[in-house]
Protein backbone atom coordinates (compact mmCIF):
# COMPACT_ATOMS: atom_id res chain seq x y z
CA UNK A 1 0.00 0.00 0.00
CA UNK A 2 1.49 3.50 -1.03
CA UNK A 3 0.83 6.86 0.80
CA UNK A 4 -1.90 7.79 -1.79
CA UNK A 5 -3.47 4.32 -0.94
CA UNK A 6 -3.39 4.44 2.59
CA UNK A 7 -4.69 8.16 2.83
CA UNK A 8 -8.01 6.85 1.17
CA UNK A 9 -8.29 4.04 3.12
CA UNK A 10 -7.98 6.75 5.61
CA UNK A 11 -10.67 8.45 4.47
CA UNK A 12 -12.92 5.55 3.61
CA UNK A 13 -12.73 4.44 7.44
CA UNK A 14 -13.62 7.68 8.74
CA UNK A 15 -17.26 7.31 7.36
CA UNK A 16 -17.36 4.20 9.84
CA UNK A 17 -17.70 6.84 12.19
CA UNK A 18 -21.32 7.14 13.77
CA UNK A 19 -21.73 10.50 14.27
CA UNK A 20 -24.33 10.50 16.36
CA UNK A 21 -22.35 8.53 18.45
CA UNK A 22 -19.93 11.46 18.57
CA UNK A 23 -22.06 13.84 19.24
CA UNK A 24 -23.53 12.02 22.16
CA UNK A 25 -20.05 11.89 23.54
CA UNK A 26 -19.84 15.48 23.66
CA UNK A 27 -23.23 16.19 25.52
CA UNK A 28 -22.01 13.55 28.14
CA UNK A 29 -18.42 15.70 28.78
CA UNK A 30 -20.57 18.61 28.32
CA UNK A 31 -22.80 17.28 31.35
CA UNK A 32 -20.17 15.94 33.56
CA UNK A 33 -18.22 19.69 33.34
CA UNK A 34 -21.71 21.11 34.05
CA UNK A 35 -22.25 18.85 37.29
CA UNK A 36 -18.52 19.42 38.26
CA UNK A 37 -17.83 15.36 37.79
CA UNK A 38 -14.97 13.78 37.23
CA UNK A 39 -14.00 11.83 33.76
CA UNK A 40 -11.30 9.34 33.89
CA UNK A 41 -9.86 7.58 30.79
CA UNK A 42 -8.20 4.69 30.70
CA UNK A 43 -6.47 2.11 28.12
CA UNK A 44 -3.42 -0.08 27.40
CA UNK A 45 -0.79 0.23 24.92
CA UNK A 46 -1.74 2.97 22.06
CA UNK A 47 -5.12 3.10 24.02
CA UNK A 48 -3.23 4.14 27.04
CA UNK A 49 -1.09 7.00 24.94
CA UNK A 50 -4.65 7.84 23.57
CA UNK A 51 -6.18 8.01 27.33
CA UNK A 52 -3.41 10.29 28.51
CA UNK A 53 -3.53 13.27 25.06
CA UNK A 54 -7.23 13.37 25.52
CA UNK A 55 -7.39 13.74 29.55
CA UNK A 56 -5.15 16.56 28.69
CA UNK A 57 -6.90 17.95 26.34
CA UNK A 58 -9.30 17.90 27.97
CA UNK A 59 -8.47 19.42 31.24
CA UNK A 60 -6.04 22.12 29.32
CA UNK A 61 -7.16 22.54 26.15
CA UNK A 62 -10.73 23.68 26.82
CA UNK A 63 -10.09 26.25 29.74
CA UNK A 64 -10.36 29.83 28.79
CA UNK A 65 -6.59 31.05 30.39
CA UNK A 66 -4.73 29.85 33.43
CA UNK A 67 -7.44 31.60 35.84
CA UNK A 68 -10.34 29.82 34.69
CA UNK A 69 -11.83 28.49 37.88
CA UNK A 70 -14.29 26.14 36.13
CA UNK A 71 -12.69 23.50 34.05
CA UNK A 72 -13.30 19.97 32.63
CA UNK A 73 -11.80 17.47 35.69
CA UNK A 74 -10.53 14.87 33.49
CA UNK A 75 -7.22 12.73 34.47
CA UNK A 76 -5.97 9.52 32.91
CA UNK A 77 -5.53 6.37 34.83
CA UNK A 78 -2.93 5.34 32.97
CA UNK A 79 0.13 7.55 33.78
CA UNK A 80 0.44 7.07 37.53
CA UNK A 81 3.70 4.11 37.45
CA UNK A 82 4.46 3.86 40.57
CA UNK A 83 0.71 3.28 41.57
CA UNK A 84 -0.35 1.25 38.99
CA UNK A 85 3.25 -1.03 39.00
CA UNK A 86 2.07 -1.66 42.82
CA UNK A 87 -1.57 -2.87 42.14
CA UNK A 88 -0.07 -4.80 39.36
CA UNK A 89 2.49 -6.13 41.26
CA UNK A 90 0.84 -6.59 44.46
CA UNK A 91 -3.04 -7.50 43.30
CA UNK A 92 -2.75 -8.52 39.48
CA UNK A 93 -2.52 -6.41 36.13
CA UNK A 94 -6.14 -6.95 35.77
CA UNK A 95 -6.72 -4.84 38.68
CA UNK A 96 -5.06 -1.65 37.66
CA UNK A 97 -7.50 0.62 36.47
CA UNK A 98 -10.59 -0.69 38.93
CA UNK A 99 -8.49 -0.09 41.94
CA UNK A 100 -7.81 3.44 41.35
CA UNK A 101 -11.26 4.50 40.83
CA UNK A 102 -12.16 2.84 43.69
CA UNK A 103 -9.51 5.22 45.38
CA UNK A 104 -10.52 7.95 43.18
CA UNK A 105 -14.07 8.05 41.80
CA UNK A 106 -17.27 9.38 43.13
CA UNK A 107 -21.35 8.61 42.25
CA UNK A 108 -22.11 10.40 38.69
CA UNK A 109 -18.56 10.58 37.56
CA UNK A 110 -17.14 9.44 34.29
CA UNK A 111 -15.16 6.52 32.78
CA UNK A 112 -13.75 6.35 29.21
CA UNK A 113 -12.58 3.26 28.07
CA UNK A 114 -10.56 3.00 25.26
CA UNK A 115 -10.06 -0.53 23.63
CA UNK A 116 -8.98 -1.86 19.96
CA UNK A 117 -10.47 -5.37 20.72
CA UNK A 118 -13.03 -3.92 23.33
CA UNK A 119 -11.66 -6.95 25.24
CA UNK A 120 -8.93 -5.97 27.56
CA UNK A 121 -9.55 -7.74 31.08
CA UNK A 122 -8.28 -4.97 33.35
CA UNK A 123 -10.92 -2.53 30.97
CA UNK A 124 -13.90 -5.04 31.46
CA UNK A 125 -13.24 -5.07 35.55
CA UNK A 126 -13.31 -1.31 35.32
CA UNK A 127 -16.21 -0.59 33.40
CA UNK A 128 -18.08 -3.23 35.34
CA UNK A 129 -16.68 -1.65 38.71
CA UNK A 130 -18.24 1.72 37.04
CA UNK A 131 -21.59 0.34 35.83
CA UNK A 132 -22.20 -1.47 39.79
CA UNK A 133 -21.37 2.12 41.36
CA UNK A 134 -23.01 4.74 39.51
CA UNK A 135 -20.70 6.28 36.77
CA UNK A 136 -21.60 6.62 33.44
CA UNK A 137 -19.63 4.52 30.99
CA UNK A 138 -18.43 5.41 27.31
CA UNK A 139 -16.42 2.56 25.36
CA UNK A 140 -14.43 3.63 22.58
CA UNK A 141 -13.86 0.61 20.67
CA UNK A 142 -12.46 -1.35 16.84
CA UNK A 143 -13.00 -4.51 15.26
CA UNK A 144 -16.18 -5.56 16.89
CA UNK A 145 -16.25 -3.65 19.89
CA UNK A 146 -15.99 -6.92 22.17
CA UNK A 147 -17.36 -7.08 25.72
CA UNK A 148 -16.61 -3.41 26.11
CA UNK A 149 -19.45 -2.47 23.21
CA UNK A 150 -21.85 -4.66 25.08
CA UNK A 151 -21.24 -3.79 28.96
CA UNK A 152 -20.47 0.03 28.26
CA UNK A 153 -23.88 2.55 29.04
CA UNK A 154 -22.69 4.66 25.60
CA UNK A 155 -20.13 3.64 22.69
CA UNK A 156 -17.90 5.56 20.66
CA UNK A 157 -17.52 2.13 17.99
CA UNK A 158 -15.01 2.33 14.52
CA UNK A 159 -15.71 -1.13 13.12
CA UNK A 160 -12.30 -1.98 11.45
CA UNK A 161 -9.77 -4.37 11.89
CA UNK A 162 -6.69 -3.04 11.90
CA UNK A 163 -5.39 -1.43 15.50
CA UNK A 164 -2.99 0.70 13.98
CA UNK A 165 -5.86 2.82 12.23
CA UNK A 166 -8.56 2.23 15.43
CA UNK A 167 -5.94 4.24 17.19
CA UNK A 168 -5.21 6.50 14.46
CA UNK A 169 -9.30 7.35 14.47
CA UNK A 170 -9.93 7.45 18.04
CA UNK A 171 -7.25 10.50 18.16
CA UNK A 172 -9.08 11.52 15.27
CA UNK A 173 -12.42 11.76 17.05
CA UNK A 174 -10.76 13.08 20.38
CA UNK A 175 -9.41 16.10 18.71
CA UNK A 176 -12.66 16.38 16.80
CA UNK A 177 -14.13 16.47 20.10
CA UNK A 178 -12.14 18.83 21.55
CA UNK A 179 -12.76 21.53 18.97
CA UNK A 180 -16.45 21.21 19.61
CA UNK A 181 -15.45 21.89 23.38
CA UNK A 182 -13.60 24.82 22.43
CA UNK A 183 -16.70 26.27 20.48
CA UNK A 184 -18.99 25.46 23.00
CA UNK A 185 -16.61 27.47 25.17
CA UNK A 186 -16.14 30.35 22.84
CA UNK A 187 -12.32 29.65 22.51
CA UNK A 188 -10.65 29.82 18.75
CA UNK A 189 -10.49 26.48 17.81
CA UNK A 190 -7.18 25.90 16.46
Amino acid sequence: MNYNEYKQYFIESINRINPIEVENFINIILNCYNNDKMIFLIGNGGSAANAAHFAQDLAKGTRKNIETEKRIKAISLTDNTSFISALGNDDGYITIFEQQLRTYANNGDCLIAISGSGNSPNIIKAVEWANNNNLETIGITGYDGGKLKQINKHSVHVELNDMATVESLHSFIFHYVIIKLREYFGLNIY
